[in-house]
């Protein structure tokens, strides 16, 4: 197999993790298989650098600076697999090498870089390249950098660019576990999660994997996350399964938009639980929600909507807080999903304005990490398709 291993920088803290990262991937190369290895900083050494800044410096220097902390790590890493008798070499920006490049602004150059990372792969049989995250070099060979995460950017990156089978993340976790470890009781390892649960994980604070590198993820790509006391590259972990597809899809029935208002929504808890709970109890299920100051909309199919709107009615009869129920159909939801759609400023604006250009109402926006559903009426559910797919 070809693996791309990234060790983060608690994998990499001091000279005995270094020894066990080195251990386990010698191990490796000794039962037959390629490996390239992309490093972090060690421990927190790029913050530490960030936090020495303290005078005024240009963005130039400002890399040049940061990237020692990478460039520490490869030379240490490569050190220690020399002293495992691996051949190995130590890849940094400046290197002839070197295989990732950015544009004049500061994107990653992809025809370049690929051209790049094949060259890399095709010199790798019996030879480890340990290659410093996080940085890149720009088209006059100065230092960039990919930001915050980097370093797994870069290892998805490669791996995809490389055409290897797999890459693993090594790092002080033992995969993506159901709730943070040191915060919750029980907290175990999930086996395998679909990339869109875990990058919608990802912008909502999970630091698993850095959600740029997700973006590099195709179905042909295998990921891993495993703890770096772990020692075996080659199992155990999470499986992060599945890739990112750009998609504009209508749903095919018609919902229903009933809206429940009350100021007890947002200052008497459990009104919610309630009033979803109603629902779910008569097998009622709910396609979206979407909340206001003073009211909360559920989204339903449009056969349940009668029955929807009784069973919501008693709730709000037996509640003093509670003022009305109304409804409204058919609705129809157009959802666009897609990896690149967190890196787009102001995509949200680009997919309203057309909408408006053509006076359809929209009556609803709901947005995730990596999905906008626009809720327009039944009758403008074509043009609302048409309009948001050629943007796509």
């Amino acid at each position: 197999m070809r693996v791309v291993a990234k060790f983060g920088g608690t994998s990499l803290g001091s000279g005995d993790r270094i020894n066990r990262a080195a251990d386990s991937v010698a191990a490796a190369v000794e039962d037959g298989h390629e490996i390239a290895v992309v490093a972090s900083a060690m421990g927190s050494t790029t913050d530490d650098l960030l936090d020495e800044i303290t005078f005024e410096t240009d963005e130039a220097d400002r890399a040049q600076i940061v990237s020692m902390g990478e460039r520490t790590s490869v030379r240490m890493l490569k050190a220690a697999l020399s002293a495992r008798g691996i051949d190995a070499t130590f890849l940094e920006p400046g290197s002839d090498e070197w295989p990732i490049v950015t544009d004049e602004y500061g994107e990653v150059d992809v025809e370049e870089t690929q051209r790049r990372a094949q060259e890399v792969a095709a010199e790798m049989d019996g030879t480890v390249p340990v290659i410093t995250g996080f940085l890149a070099e720009g088209p006059d060979g100065s230092i960039t950098t990919l930001g915050r995460g980097g370093s797994d950017t870069t290892a998805v990156m490669m791996g995809k660019y490389m055409d290897a089978d797999e890459v693993v993340i090594v790092t002080d976790v033992e995969g993506v576990m159901t709730g943070d470890p040191n915060v919750v009781e029980g907290a175990r390892n999930v086996g395998e999660i679909s990339v869109d649960e875990l990058r919608n994980l990802s912008f909502r604070g999970a630091e698993v994997v850095a959600p740029s590198a997700l973006s590099y993820k195709d179905g042909g790509l295998d990921v891993r996350v495993v703890h770096y006391q772990h020692g075996d590259l080659l199992s155990g972990g999470t499986s992060i399964e599945g890739e990112f597809k750009n998609l504009v899809d209508l749903r095919e029935r018609p919902l229903a938009c009933l809206t429940v208002a009350g100021r007890a929504i947002r200052n008497q808890p459990g009104i919610f639980n309630h009033l979803s709970e109603s629902l779910a109890e008569s097998e009622i299920n709910i396609d979206a929600v979407a909340s206001g100051m003073d009211t909360v909309t559920f989204y339903i199919d449009e056969e349940e909507a009668e029955r929807a709107e009784n069973i919501l009615h008693r709730e709000v009869i037996a509640r003093d807080e509670l003022s009305s129920v109304t409804v409204d159909s058919p609705v129809a939801v157009v959802r666009v999903t897609g990896g690149e759609l967190p890196n787009q400023p102001g995509i949200i604006s680009e997919i309203v304005n057309p909408l408006a250009e053509a006076r359809i109402q929209l009556n609803d926006i709901i947005t995730s990490a990596t999905s906008v559903a626009l809720f327009v009426d039944w009758d403008d559910r074509e043009e609302t398709l048409e309009l948001t797919q050629d943007l796509f």
